[in-house]
């Protein structure tokens, strides 16, 4: 009887929550190790459809770095980064369509519905909602097909969301001649994000947040405004791969999105346990 009480005080803290969020759109970037582990991935994926169902609007964004490294190296390619952003050339470019839009996305759209939920693939295969340029940086060099998101079918998105349904989105886009271009899935993730309007951006990392000791995973933040993660980094406490990825939280936050959360994805449910329980798991950056 107390475990049963203890889980209906766990659905009343969640309510309030469920109610803050319900009709917000929330963003959350897949991809990395999460995609190769079945089972944190399993889980994951029951926690969007659980959002869906008490009324949040997700959407999923996913790259595919390691399952396209595996699968160029299978082809005989060997892959090229500058500055850890991967050199697209034709023959690569065809490796990367087709784990991103003709394997991953079919798959991860696939489970969705296995597992009780409702997800569409909106991929260059069916409808391509990610509309973009190649990527012109002098400091990156020329990278080949890869591109930028310069513009989102918003109308697209919000149309499934509407009906239930929920979007899933490779990192690819168009550019007005119709030349496929692959794109970073952070930078793809943001795009949609700052288009949507959404509440919330979630970045689902291999670490359990920002922490005051890089190397304690005790030691996490849960919660900082923008101008105390700038002084984090400024500091040193912020540094090394973290950098980058709070950078990024923060360029989401000056584009209009509320809060940025950067959390475990390999932690079970760790969807759920930062949106609806008031300690969450990761580190949420606000403006």
């Amino acid at each position: 009887m107390n475990q049963a009480i203890a889980k209906a005080d766990t659905l009343i803290e969640a309510m309030g929550w469920i109610r803050r969020f319900r009709g917000k759109t929330t963003v959350i970037k897949l991809g990395g190790s999460l995609l190769e582990d079945q089972t944190a991935l399993h889980h994951l994926l029951l926690d969007v459809i659980f959002m869906e169902t008490v009324g949040l609007r997700p959407v999923v964004v996913h790259g595919g770095g390691k399952a396209i490294t595996q699968a160029m190296a299978d082809a005989g390619i060997v892959a090229q980064f500058i500055r850890g952003r991967r050199v697209t050339d034709e023959s690569s470019l065809k490796v990367v369509e087709q784990v991103l839009a003709g394997e991953l996305n079919i798959e991860l759209t696939e489970m969705m519905e296995r597992l009780g939920g409702r997800a569409i693939n909106l991929s260059p295969r069916t409808t391509c909602v990610l509309h973009g340029q190649k990527l012109l940086d002098p400091e990156y060099g020329d990278l080949g097909f890869v591109g930028e998101v310069t513009s989102v079918d918003r109308d697209v998105i919000e149309g499934l969301a509407y009906t239930d349904q929920v979007a899933v989105i490779p990192s690819l886009c168009y550019d007005d001649g119709g030349q496929l271009y692959n794109v970073n899935a952070d930078t793809a993730a943001m795009a949609v994000a700052q288009s949507l309007g959404a509440d919330k951006l979630v970045f689902l990392s291999d670490v359990n947040g920002v922490r005051s000791d890089e190397n304690d995973p005790k030691s996490i933040i849960p919660a900082m405004s923008a101008e105390e993660a700038r002084e984090l980094i400024s500091s040193g406490v912020i540094r090394g791969g973290m950098i980058p990825k709070v950078e990024a939280c923060l360029e989401t936050l000056d584009r209009g999105v509320q809060k940025v959360h950067i959390i475990d994805g390999r932690l079970r449910h760790s969807l759920l346990l930062e949106i609806f329980t008031t300690d969450g798991v990761g580190t949420e950056i606000h403006a």
